[in-house]
């Protein structure tokens, strides 16, 4: 008892007396060196310089989470840890070389004793340490007889406080970086929350890309509470600097240019795979004055997944009033999307509408007609073209009415070599392959080509054998059918659509129904069903065009015509800045006019509902 404390009254003293310590310290000094004057391997250790904040900051992390992970290793193996502190003192026992030690605490070595200077009991010194690396008292001790103030032996060099532990309940954050007043400003649509999830679980990366910058979000941080921080969670849009800004942004002429708005950059941060969804749909209306009272079905199909950035209607013999007929399908899509330019030639319609979060990457639209008959004054029959080009990618927009007829195959490829030569496209935007274009195929001129409408091509078979064969068909399982088809055997031959291809048909003749049912036609010219809609497609560079839907719409009945669509995956390039840009123009009156329409039908359904609800109870007097 008197050997140990006599180390306890000189770790007093020299606490109490810096002067007596300084003089203990150089006296040790020389009682180190042995006769020949080396320096014996026991000597005292130097006092530490201070170190920077940074280094400090590193070695307490390291202190921090090594005695973390002792006590808790202790306390597994010490019952005695999981009580109270003040039941958890036991008598100390004195280990040989002046350490004093808890009867619990098993002896190991410190990894981290560089990390960390801690006081070191020895030979009745307080500063001492072993060069050897033997760990020092308090490195040994439990953690509840490091933290008894009343035991001077293990006294740390710095003064550790207690955690002080709130009265009450504190009260919740005014602002902080996943408050409502901070998110109220990059806050993505409610509808589109969900579809990163979707895409990747159905679809991988690739649709994703549509809604947002998947890597963004994924690099994006949370560790900053500032309302300018530039990694924000809940932002869809890149960050811009001042300098960014400060800098020109269009560089003409360069396809590589770091800021050009067509260029690489920008096009990978939209579109990842370099990948635009083109949906396309026609449709022969038959001139009919009433349109369906639901489109989705026409547009928004139950069986998508998502929806596409790109949608282009065209219409043969389309209602009487094309402007509500324009309001229908901008009501149909609603708000996302912004009709970005529309056509026509008689009554045939082409409407091209865009993702609106995309249009400043379109470029100006042109558009031209051509008339195939005798007579240009009646435009039943004919062509409307759209042309654009987005990033670097130019298209070319179809819609035809083919001359009519079973029998009237070479009248039909007549109109087909009258509209690649006569459609006069385009007119001021640049083409961005010069070299595989020709002046007498307006098709060449472009990258992606897509053409759709009322070819009016039948089936040489008559109407008899072809229903047996329909009969016989499962699986949607058409090629017995194709085989009499006039449109697959003359682009065999070569005769029409040159370098277009068509996606394999699972679908049923679109051609003639009686109004209103599935029964095809049963008046007294008992036409034969046949595949008149079609759509092709064509691409400067092989594999450009992928085909994820080909199908019809039998759910829309007002026509004698069934409707086409076709879900296309289009290879982007980026482009120049010379490209005369459409400057975000679009019909805004009709988006206006579409969405008054959506809440004016919300409201309706509401309102039946509550009137449904009301209607159903029952009250007895």
């Amino acid at each position: 008892m008197e050997s140990a404390a006599r180390p306890s009254r000189a770790l007093q003293t020299s606490l109490a007396d810096p002067e007596s310590t300084k003089e203990h310290n150089e006296g040790l000094k020389h009682t180190a060196r042995n006769a020949k004057g080396d320096i014996s391997p026991y000597q005292p250790w130097p006092l530490l310089p201070r170190r920077s904040k940074s280094s400090k900051s590193v070695s307490a992390e390291e202190a921090v989470s090594t005695r973390r992970l002792r006590n808790s290793e202790e306390s597994l193996s010490d019952p005695v840890e999981t009580s109270s502190s003040t039941d958890s003192l036991k008598e100390d026992r004195a280990a040989p070389g002046g350490f004093v030690l808890s009867e619990d605490a098993p002896i190991r070595p410190d990894r981290d004793s560089y990390a960390r200077p801690v006081s070191t009991v020895s030979a009745g010194c307080p500063v001492f340490r072993d060069r050897s690396g033997s760990p020092s008292e308090s490195e040994k001790r439990p953690h509840s007889r490091q933290s008894d103030p009343t035991d001077h032996r293990a006294r740390p060099t710095k003064v550790r406080l207690s955690p002080v532990q709130p009265a009450g309940t504190l009260p919740a954050l005014g602002k902080s970086f996943g408050s409502a007043s901070l998110k109220a400003a990059n806050r993505i649509d409610g509808d589109c929350v969900d579809y990163g999830a979707l895409a990747r679980e159905k679809l991988g990366d690739r649709l994703h890309r549509n809604l947002s910058d998947s890597r963004l979000l994924e690099n994006m941080g949370s560790d900053s509470a500032s309302v300018s921080s530039m990694r924000s969670t809940y932002s869809v849009l890149s960050p811009i600097r001042p300098q960014d800004v400060r800098n020109r942004s269009f560089l003409e002429g360069s396809v590589l240019g770091s800021g050009a708005l067509l260029g690489a950059e920008e096009l990978d941060r939209h579109f990842p795979d370099r990948r635009a969804g083109i949906y396309i749909a026609t449709w022969n209306m038959q001139g009919e004055k009433g349109l369906p009272a639901n489109l989705d079905d026409l547009l928004l199909p139950p069986d998508s997944e998502l929806a596409q950035d790109f949608y282009i209607i065209g219409v043969q013999e389309g209602c009487p009033d094309r402007r509500e007929w324009e309001t229908r399908l901008q009501e149909t899509l609603g708000p996302y999307y912004v009709m970005l330019y529309a056509a026509s030639h008689g009554v045939l319609y082409l409407t091209v509408f865009v993702r609106r979060d995309l249009i400043w990457f379109c470029s100006e639209v042109e558009h031209a007609t051509v008339t195939t008959r005798i007579i240009s004054q009646i435009k039943t029959k004919g062509a409307v073209g759209l042309a654009l080009t987005f990033f670097g990618t130019s298209f070319l927009f179809i819609t035809s009415h083919f001359t009519s007829g079973d029998a009237k195959v070479y009248e039909r490829v007549l109109d087909y070599n009258k509209i690649v030569e006569a459609l006069a496209l385009p007119k001021g935007l640049p083409d961005t392959n010069p070299y595989r274009s020709t002046a007498s195929d307006v098709t060449t001129r472009f990258d992606q080509v897509f053409w759709f409408g009322d070819f009016n091509f039948r089936l040489c078979k008559d109407r008899v054998d072809v229903e047996a064969i329909m009969k016989r068909t499962a699986d949607g399982k058409m090629g017995p059918l194709l085989e009499h088809d006039q449109l697959s055997k003359e682009m065999k031959e070569g005769s029409i659509f040159k370098g277009f291809q068509e996606a394999p048909i699972h679908f049923l003749p679109t051609y003639k129904f009686d109004i209103g049912c599935d029964v095809y036609d049963t008046t007294s010219k008992q036409r034969t069903p046949s595949y008149t809609d079609r759509i092709v497609f064509r691409s400067r560079q092989a594999d450009d065009i992928r085909v994820v839907k080909y199908a019809s719409c039998s759910s829309i009945k007002t026509s004698d015509h069934r409707p086409v669509v076709g879900v296309f995956q289009v290879k982007l390039r980026p482009g120049r800045d010379n490209i005369p840009l459409g400057a975000g123009q679009f019909d805004r009156v009709l988006y206006l006019e579409g969405i008054r329409r959506r809440i004016t039908r919300e409201l309706k359904r509401r309102e039946a509902m509550k009137n449904q609800r009301s209607s159903s109870v029952c009250t007895v007097s």
